[in-house]
């Protein structure tokens, strides 16, 4: 018999693995996944509005056109209904068009009106070029 069991005699070593551990790439991958889906900005439908940075007071000779929206959606201007958006529109042209200064829109939304009706007359506002607003009840949305 050998003394030195080592010397002449066959080893059972583990075999060396020839693959690559996934495991540790998958988790980095992951990690990454998440942090990209947490930085990437949620699309929203939204009006971009570029509003004034402190309140002004309406100017004396200046008009004002009053836009209610009531809760069932439906628009009016100063009392008078507003069957279309195409309506909208068109009254909002001649209403930049023909008062010298610009008139303020004050906008006065029912709380059960959805915001898809009110934003659509801000974009209409916009579009026209209308950049006096004013949105009349904002208060009663707050909770103090």
């Amino acid at each position: 018999m050998n003394p030195n069991p080592f010397l002449g005699t066959t080893r059972h070593e583990p075999e060396l693995m020839m693959e690559i551990n996934t495991t540790p790439l998958i988790d980095v991958m992951l990690v990454l996944l998440v942090m990209l889906i947490i930085t990437i900005p949620l699309q929203l439908h939204a009006v971009n509005l570029q509003l004034p940075n402190e309140a002004t007071s309406v100017q004396a000779d200046a008009a004002i056109v009053r836009i209610d929206v009531a809760a069932d959606n439906s628009v009016s201007i100063d009392g008078l209904p507003v069957t279309d958006r195409e309506a909208l529109d068109a009254i909002l042209i001649e209403v930049a068009r023909n008062q010298h200064p610009q008139p303020e829109l004050q906008i006065n939304a029912n709380a059960l009106a959805r915001y898809d009706a009110v934003a659509s007359v801000l974009a209409s506002a916009q579009r026209q070029g209308l950049s006096k607003l004013s949105i009349l009840g904002i208060d009663r949305f707050f909770e103090e």
